[in-house]
Order: structure tokens, then sequence, then C-alpha cells
């Protein structure tokens, strides 16, 4: 796989995602911890610099964690791990990267928030959201590329009037401790079986393009 372009160098305050990629490196295919390892590293997240970070996945261009400022239940961000400001500078690869696990990871996300089993149907678990703003003027809190996801499920109000709960700041709560180390794992699991699902469903040519170079077995 070719090496990525150059990070963009941050030009103020150091930029919080950029600490949390340069304390968490790549884990090997599937790329995801395992549903009862720690969360891996404690660092900032989207809206506090002082909090955890809880590791859902880890790739050679890509890291997810629970935002620790949710807007639902389950709310995750998937970050590209070079610093870059907007989608705009994002290279060729990093695209692809994200193209490949951005569906995967929204349906890791909401079946793990909502305990689904393999055999329910994926339109009757729920809804999400999965929002990436470019600027301050579009909302954008930290200067680094990523993308929320936000579960829209049952237990939480239709927002047909309330659009700016998810592109401005909105209604935010802190992340309860307790209740990130239930959902880490269930979606940890969820995730891991979503991968499952690209060998039996895509083939193992798609589950090589997912987990690129991917060297090696790797279990479930």
């Amino acid at each position: 796989m070719p090496s990525p372009p150059p990070t963009t160098t941050p030009s103020s305050t150091p930029c919080p995602f950029c600490k949390i990629t340069s304390q968490t490196p790549p884990l090997p295919p599937p790329y995801i911890p395992s549903p009862d390892s720690p969360p891996s590293t404690s660092t900032p997240s989207d809206t506090n610099t002082n909090a955890s970070a809880h590791i859902l996945l880890s790739t050679p261009h890509l890291l997810a964690f629970l935002d620790h400022a949710p807007i639902s239940r389950g709310h995750v961000l998937l970050v590209i791990r070079r610093h870059v400001e907007k989608a705009s500078a994002m290279s060729v690869d990093e695209g692809q990267a994200l193209g490949a696990w951005l569906g995967i990871v929204g349906r890791g996300v909401v079946r793990g928030v909502m305990g689904a089993d393999d055999d329910d149907d994926e339109d009757e678990i729920g809804d999400w959201n999965i929002v990436q703003n470019n600027g301050a003027r579009a909302a954008q809190v930290v200067p680094h590329v990523h993308f929320h996801i936000i579960p829209r499920t049952d237990d939480v109000p239709e927002v047909k009037a309330r659009s700016w709960t998810v592109f401005g700041k909105g209604q935010r709560e802190d992340l309860d401790e307790d209740e990130a180390k239930v959902l880490l794992g269930r979606i940890r699991r969820s995730l891991r079986r979503e991968v499952e699902r690209v060998r039996v469903e895509e083939g193992e040519g798609a589950l090589k393009l997912l987990l690129g170079e991917g060297k090696g077995g790797w279990k479930l």
C-alpha cells in the first residue's frame, strides 16, 4: 500500500485527534480490539480535552471511538489518522479506506447499540446519521477530518425540526463511563460480525479489499 501524503501540521493548539492517533497504533486485521480489552488510550475527544478514547477500530488509515459528548447513545467518531483539516485534502488511499469502512462501522454501531442479532433485518433495527463538517462555518469543532455516526434508535425522539442537534453543537451530555464499557464490548462484537458478513456474503476478494494488505490469518 502506498505511503500516505505528508501530515499537515496544525496551525495553533495541538490537535486532540492527532494525540489519539499517535497513541493508538494500527491493530492487526481485522483492526477491531477484542470486546473485553480496555479502552486503549486516555486522550482527548471531540469536545473534551481530558477524556478517554474508547477505541472501536484502528486501521492504518482510520480510527473509530466513542464520542465523549454524544448526541445519542452510541455516537461514534470515525477519524482519518493523518492530520488534514477538510475532506478535500484526503488522499485517494484515505478515501478508499473510508468508503470501505463507513457502511460497516455504521451497521456495526447501530446493531451493537440495539443489541441486534445476526438474523435481524437491518431495516428494522433503527436509523442513523452520518455527518461530516468542513470548516468552522460548517460547525466543525476539531479541524481534523472526522465523521460522526449517530444512531437514531427507538429511545431517541424524532428530530424533524431539530437538525441543529446534528449540524451545530446541539443537545449533548458527557458519556457515562459505565455505559461506555457496555457499549464498547457490544459494538466491538458487532463490528467483528460485520467483517465476517463481508467474507460470507461478498467473498474473500471483498474481505481482502477491506483489510488492505491484511497479512496472515486472523480469528473473529
